[in-house]
């Protein structure tokens, strides 16, 4: 890390010895530790929560990968092993709620792995920095960085269809005073990015066009210059289409923390 750090993310080990407990865990996940456009959506997410003062922490080194993508590609004696991993060290330290930028993460978390004894509240990043304006502890003043821009939505096939969550990303769009331009395909009817059930690490089928490709032509034909996400897999595949289209230096892809970052 940079000597000009300007956030704090103590460890649960750290609390855990000072006999403190967070008032929430957050799930970094594998692409927001590691993958260098999704660390900068860890960074706000981390400001955001500094910023407002949440008691939170983190596993750091003993956070493992859920294992989703592993189960998605057919390796069950994987997900089980990181899973079952993972449990271990939650109900080691307790931990009861969880906040997580990953839908991936959050539906595994969330709905798999109560079955194997890990029981949580498991919020996505989303509902909880919708929860967190609803509750007026984020505020926007004059309207915020967006004011006005038109702003569209990506759908993550794991937050939308698998698990229902439509709106709160929606309203936190809405808290920026932006124009939200929806794709002709949305919500429900939305189009998967192409990442999903482990096709991000391919290439697809012969014959077929790519995934990204289609949907960010739904993108772009809304007319905004500022694309939303609220997953990491999307971020990828949706930037990598914009790329494809050499549209780059026009239009940008944003998760919904670092959107709402700027405007604090």
């Amino acid at each position: 890390m940079s000597e000009t750090i300007e956030y704090k993310v103590p460890t649960m080990a750290e609390m855990a010895a000072n006999g403190q407990e967070p008032e929430v865990l957050f799930w970094v996940g594998c692409a927001g530790s590691f993958d260098d456009r999704y660390k900068k959506v860890t960074i706000s997410f981390v400001k955001i929560l500094n910023k407002i003062g949440v008691n939170f922490a983190v596993l750091g080194t003993e956070e493992s990968c859920t294992g989703d993508p592993a189960r998605r590609a057919g390796n069950e004696f994987t997900f089980q092993m990181l899973a079952q991993q993972n449990i271990q060290v939650l109900n080691g330290y307790g931990i009861k709620k969880i906040v997580t930028a990953c839908p991936h993460c959050f539906n595994t978390l969330k709905n798999e792995y109560p079955e194997l004894g890990g029981n949580y509240e498991v919020i996505h990043h989303s509902t909880y920095l919708q929860q967190l304006i609803n509750d007026g502890r984020v505020k926007i003043e004059g309207g915020g960085t967006f004011k006005g821009q038109k702003i569209t939505y990506h759908d993550s096939c794991y937050l939308g269809r698998a698990n229902d969550i439509y709106e709160a990303p929606r309203q936190l769009l809405e808290t920026l005073d932006a124009e939200l331009v929806e794709m002709k395909r949305c919500k429900t009817n939305g189009l998967c990015c192409g990442a999903g059930g482990g096709q991000m690490f391919k290439e697809p089928e012969k014959g077929t066009k790519d995934v990204n490709i289609e949907r960010i032509e739904d993108a772009l034909s809304t007319g905004a210059k500022t694309i939303a996400v609220a997953c990491p897999f999307c971020m990828v595949m949706m930037s990598d289409g914009v790329k494809n289209k050499e549209r780059e230096h026009e239009v940008k892809v944003y998760d919904l923390a670092e959107l709402l970052e700027q405007a604090m």
